[in-house]
């Protein structure tokens, strides 16, 4: 099979790295998913393929695990992704009006990417951060305790890092 690869010599190199990090090397999938995700931005059908012929794996094992994690994107995205935590803790803390008040300051709904490819909403079951809800990660930043002004403030330091 010769076919263009998706995944860079390094990033190839890495997932080779971190599969001799472990007894096992399939315990090294996740962050081995993390490095393809990292080339693109999301994971293609191409790069899962890939990845799937490091670890010797069937495809389908490798699609559903990136399919099960809400942190692994099956198609392109925007800058900033933000996770929207839909649990009880931040659903009993007012999560539902404070993620309809994002959506309509960004003009999407979850699941969507902005025009200007800024940022993607998306929700997550859990993102284990019962002690600040309602709160949210945007990229790998955690942001509690939300309100809609604080939501406000939060978009706009985004907006300005990007127009910067």
């Amino acid at each position: 099979m010769d076919r263009e690869r998706r995944l860079s010599e390094k990033a190839r190199e890495e997932i080779r790295r971190l599969q001799g990090l472990y007894p096992q090397a399939r315990s090294a999938l996740l962050p081995a998913l993390f490095v393809a995700q990292g080339e693109e931005g999301y994971l293609s059908e191409e790069a899962l393929e890939e990845v799937a012929e490091l670890f010797d794996l069937p495809l389908s094992e490798v699609a559903s695990v990136a399919s099960f994690y809400t942190l692994f994107h099956r198609r392109p995205v925007g800058r900033h992704v933000i996770h929207f935590c839909t649990n009880l803790s931040c659903m009993l803390n007012g999560a539902e009006e404070i993620l309809a008040h994002l959506c309509r300051r960004l003009g999407i709904q979850p699941g969507e990417t902005t025009r200007d490819g800024l940022f993607t909403v998306k929700k997550a079951e859990c993102l284990a951060a019962c002690d600040i809800a309602p709160m949210m990660l945007v990229d790998e930043e955690v942001y509690g305790n939300l309100t809609p002004q604080k939501v406000d403030e939060i978009l706009g330091k985004y907006r300005e890092e990007g127009s910067g």
